[in-house]
């Protein structure tokens, strides 16, 4: 990594997933995001999980944030964070707002809220919490009450967004917030702005939907005299169409990436880092340039499109780029090898994954060589097993036989000799063997299918599709 003189010292980012479901895609780039800019900086990068909603967080949808996190390779500072564990904290901060001014205690019944969004309705106008309880300081703590954050009416409040640029809004247009609810719990809105100070999170990287989230969180900041933290509004990832991102889009989980679409973990990251953010001209970026280069100045300020074509395409590349033995390791399961199959699947490997853009095809590629015989025939392949075919499979099969060398350079030129003596071109002769030795129509080339399977298979495979030379 190359000497950087535009470091920022003390940097802690963090992400801060919800675990209701599996990590996002759009998750996913959040915290890459985070990520590039803490390790470019050397500072830290933390995990906390927002499970307040103990109704909707599992366990499993934790293990899956974290088992995505660890596959695309975003290792966290320290060990993860539960936001449930700091809830007296929150409660604290709210009480300390409260004594400050800053709060007050809303006793408002659900049918009231009810008749103020109706008149708010009914007027056509953003419904806002107009509470009687703002400037009173007569009701009892022991009477149900929420606690409300008093925002500033007066004036406006100004953001200068590192993505979104110098952002304003009146504050006229804020509303007084719940910070604890009647049973006492936190609202969200209090929880990620108390946790971030304590954790010492200095830059806020996360989606532009929480853009109106931090023109009221920072009340509370400024209201507690806190440091303000750098925030960066990223775009949200669109569908190729420009639509909001769905499940038709590939709007999947990382775990979706990797185990139904068969994509490498760096293939996947090379995209997300390209979905909003660039280098000049630089498409295939490893995770050292990504270190080094990343910064918040080249953070698009419109909607990247998902593209799974694009994604499926890198993902030919870094399987291209990709270690034999992994690539073995990973599809080997697929295919129910053994080790000393395996073997046979690293060395495979180079002619096989050059016309492979997933995981699934490389394993799909690969089963001929373990198939069993009777070879299993495609439809297309055994169209091509004509009389004729079969005949020059025959005389094939006798020549090559005799040969001394069982190598690519002795089988290539057996076939093209046998393919001359027939009189036919090289197809002719090359795509019945393909379908005799694979029982497919596509195939690494034929020389090499013939070196990799073996004299004895090659042979035994293609007798039981010829017709033997007459004397």
């Amino acid at each position: 990594m190359t000497d950087r003189h535009d470091k920022i010292a003390g940097v802690v980012t963090r992400f801060a997933p919800s675990p209701t479901g599996f990590l996002h895609i759009g998750g996913a780039r959040t915290a890459l995001f985070n990520w590039l800019f803490a390790r470019h900086h050397g500072g830290k990068f933390l995990l906390r999980i927002e499970d307040t909603d103990k109704a909707r967080s599992t366990k499993p949808a934790i293990d899956a944030i974290l088992d995505g996190m660890s596959w695309l390779g975003l290792d966290w500072d320290g060990h993860e964070y539960y936001q449930s564990q700091f809830w007296a904290r929150h409660a604290e901060v709210a009480h300390r707002l409260l004594e400050r001014g800053h709060a007050y205690r809303c006793f408002m019944t659900q049918d009231e809220l009810a008749a103020q969004r109706e008149q708010a309705q009914a007027a056509r106008k953003p419904f806002r919490i107009d509470s009687p309880w703002r400037d009173r300081g007569d009701g009892t703590a022991a009477t149900p009450h929420v606690i409300r954050l008093k925002s500033p009416r007066e004036g406006e409040t100004v953001i200068d967004d590192k993505v979104q640029g110098r952002v304003t809004v009146q504050n006229a247009e804020l509303d007084d917030f719940v910070l604890l609810r009647s049973d006492g719990s936190p609202t969200y809105m209090l929880a990620v702005v108390v946790d971030d100070h304590d954790m010492g999170v200095t830059h806020v990287i996360r989606g532009d939907d929480h853009l109106n989230n931090a023109f009221r969180q920072i009340g509370i900041i400024r209201a507690m005299g806190w440091p303000e933290p750098t925030y960066a509004h990223v775009p949200l990832i669109h569908g190729s169409d420009g639509a909001k991102l769905s499940k038709r889009h590939g709007a999947l989980g990382v775990d979706s990436y990797r185990d139904q679409l068969g994509m490498l973990p760096e293939a996947v990251a090379n995209y997300l880092l390209r979905l909003g953010w660039g280098h000049g001209d630089d498409e295939i970026i490893s995770r050292e340039q990504a270190i080094d280069w990343f910064d918040l100045d080249h953070v698009g300020k419109s909607p990247s499109r998902f593209d799974l074509k694009k994604l499926e395409n890198l993902n030919g590349h870094y399987i291209r780029e990709a270690n034999d033995g992994r690539l073995a390791d990973l599809v080997a399961p697929a295919l129910g090898v053994d080790a000393t199959q395996k073997v046979l699947l690293v060395s495979a490997m180079p002619e096989l994954k050059a016309r492979a853009h997933d995981l699934h095809q490389l394993a799909d590629g690969a089963r001929f060589l373990f198939a069993q015989r009777p070879l299993a025939m495609e439809e297309a392949a055994a169209a091509l097993l004509t009389t004729e075919a079969r005949a020059l499979l025959g005389a094939a099969h006798k020549q090559i036989a005799a040969l001394a060398k069982w190598d690519e350079a002795s089988v290539e030129g057996a076939i093209r000799e046998i393919a001359e003596s027939a009189g036919v071109k090289l197809g002719k002769l090359a795509q019945p063997l393909r379908a005799a030795l694979t029982g497919r129509t596509t195939s690494p080339g034929i020389f090499d299918v013939l070196v990799l399977l073996g004299r004895d298979e090659s042979l035994s495979r293609i007798a039981e599709q010829m017709v033997e030379p007459s004397a």
